[in-house]
């Protein structure tokens, strides 16, 4: 399921690194080969454990001396108690949920911060291939059709409003293409979105 780790430093890894706090404690959620959390250790001296459930990324994240707990994510986080860790991750992983809101519940309730990334579906080449009639390809949705694991697909103006009316408090926002950063008109500009979320509303 994981989308996080493909042994390649991605754009959003440093993004990511800015927002958490040198020596915290991470859950990084479908952690792939363990490359975000090998990451945060290295320029944020982090602690903590990925969670995983294919058989060759547990391996591989052995191999890169993280921490990891094979589990079905689809299944929730109840093997971990409230507020146990500082940040949980879910990076590029979100679309591939059967249910994405109980995961960003569990996230906030595990973690006292939640960060979260994903491939925006409103971004204008994406826009462009529906215009043209065919699910779109590209470096975010490197699937086709028949066989993408993504099942919900969403773009920003959408997760904002999943946030507000859930009182999820949006901390910060960061919008890449091409691992630039994207300030004007991020859901038609932008190819990916990085969230940084908390209990509570946004004042």
């Amino acid at each position: 399921m994981s989308g996080n780790g493909n042994g390649i430093q991605r754009s959003d890894f440093a993004a990511i690194a800015e927002w958490v706090r040198p020596g915290s404690r991470v859950l990084d959620l479908g952690c792939g080969d363990g490359t975000l959390l090998k990451y945060l250790k290295s320029k944020r001296n982090v602690s903590g454990y990925g969670v995983e459930i294919d058989d060759e990324n547990i391996l591989a994240c052995v191999k890169n001396g993280v921490n990891v707990i094979q589990s079905d994510l689809e299944r929730g986080l109840s093997e971990f108690e409230d507020r146990s860790f500082d940040y949980v991750i879910l990076s590029q992983t979100l679309q591939a949920m059967k249910n994405s809101e109980r995961i960003i519940k569990d996230m906030l309730r595990v973690g006292r911060e939640g960060i979260v990334t994903f491939p925006n579906f409103g971004y204008w080449k994406n826009r462009l291939h529906i215009a043209a009639g065919y699910m779109p390809v590209s470096d975010n949705l490197p699937y086709q059709w028949f066989d993408t694991p993504n099942v919900h697909l969403c773009t920003i103006a959408d997760f904002e409003r999943f946030c507000r009316e859930r009182r999820i408090r949006v901390v910060e926002r960061k919008v890449l293409t091409n691992g630039k950063a994207v300030g004007l008109l991020p859901n038609l500009l932008g190819a990916l979105a990085i969230y940084h979320f908390g209990n509570g509303a946004a004042k």
